[in-house]
């Protein structure tokens, strides 16, 4: 009953009835969701931290930005169900303006992201010339995957979110984690339209997911950039699920000394058997290698496999 109370308290406000139906297309930032609804960002906070308490939206901070998603689906869905048979009854004469308003907020990403890149082009046209092309790299991991559903999919180091973009409309839900807030924000900006996707600020070697919570865990070309691989690889398996997948595409050693300077490279590679020891270590079986040259640098693909048949297959035996 406590519950209850505090939802209806919480929804018994046309502006927080407004940021719920613009969490439910999108991930927000407070700012953006201040430039949407035409209020100041100290309001809407005020009205964020009533949702949240309530448990219908939750809070999450990235650099000097805070973002706000749906809260937990048990609490969520019932509530907007209830709201999408009501509005058939009587229509949101705020929808339209709030639609409209929100596709600007999207064009804005869009813009950021494509000024971003174009002041770092260099920096990854560097890197992209020294190896097979991107387009070969990401058919072979597709290939590696193979057809089967992917679930519950988790994107380490996604970056500006391509591997989302490429396998995230096979999962039933896919995270994406970075350290890097910028990153992040350009992620957003390209799949603002993939509505189960959620985008978190997050450490590779604490990942926000419980364990055995993953069917498949994705590390592109992240590795190489660790302190520590072969905790990041552990931690990357304690998210698994029996029979879950870690695929890794990194480099296979090479002595390229100056991209430790010029890109941050940590690690110049990694060895087949370097690998294997990760794997092994935290109980993931090498599944399979691939290699794959074409230039300076040989990219390669690891897949490991948790121990343990899936739900999948124990339910087909």
């Amino acid at each position: 009953m406590t519950m209850a109370l505090e939802i209806f308290r919480a929804l018994a406000d046309a502006t927080r009835l407004r940021i719920l139906a613009l969490l439910r297309r999108m991930e927000l930032s407070v700012g953006e969701l201040a430039q949407v609804l035409g209020q100041s960002q100290p309001r809407v906070s005020r009205h964020v931290k009533i949702l949240c308490d309530a448990g219908l939206a939750e809070r999450r901070k990235e650099g000097s930005w805070v973002f706000v998603a749906l809260g937990a689906p048990d609490v969520v869905e019932p509530v907007a169900a209830a709201l999408d048979v009501w509005a058939k009854a009587e229509p949101d004469h705020w929808a339209v303006a709030d639609a409209a308003r929100l596709a600007a907020v999207r064009a804005d990403r869009a813009a950021s992201a494509a000024a971003w890149f174009e002041g770092h082009a260099d920096e990854w046209d560097a890197i992209r010339s020294l190896h097979v092309a991107d387009s070969e790299v990401e058919a072979a991991m597709a290939l590696v995957l193979g057809d089967a559903p992917v679930g519950t999919l988790i994107d380490i180091g996604t970056g500006t979110g391509r591997m989302l973009e490429l396998f995230g409309g096979r999962a039933t839900v896919a995270l994406g984690i970075d350290r890097s807030s910028e990153m992040l924000r350009l992620a957003r900006a390209k799949l603002h339209d993939m509505t189960h996707a959620e985008l978190r600020q997050a450490d590779l070697y604490a990942l926000p997911m419980a364990d055995a919570a993953a069917d498949v865990a994705i590390l592109h070309h992240v590795l190489h950039f660790a302190q520590q691989p072969g905790a990041a690889v552990s931690e990357a398996a304690r998210v698994l699920a029996p029979g879950g997948r870690l695929l890794i595409a990194d480099f296979a050693s090479h002595d390229r000394e100056e991209l430790r300077v010029r890109d941050a490279h940590t690690r110049l590679g990694f060895a087949d058997e370097q690998m294997a020891a990760w794997f092994e270590a935290a109980g993931l079986q090498t599944a399979r290698v691939e290699t794959l040259e074409g230039g300076e640098l040989t990219v390669k693909l690891w897949l490991g496999r948790q121990i343990g048949a899936s739900l999948r297959e124990v339910k087909a035996a």
